[in-house]
């Protein structure tokens, strides 16, 4: 899942809401949490869940 998805889904909760956010090992995996981090929002520590990367988002 790229930021640009990440963002759309953002766009469709409200604030204070958690999007939980699932990727796969490689660039999303360090560009998505970063990139949510620069804009303002609130990002949990990524966690290894099988051979997924799980995270939260939360809409400020």
């Amino acid at each position: 899942m790229t930021f640009v998805k990440v963002k759309y889904e953002l766009s469709k909760i409200q604030s204070g809401d958690i999007l939980e956010v699932t990727l796969a090992e490689g660039e999303p995996l360090e560009n998505v949490p970063a990139s949510a981090k620069q804009l303002g929002y609130r990002v949990s520590p990524v966690r290894k869940v099988e051979q997924h990367y799980i995270f939260e988002i939360e809409k400020p």
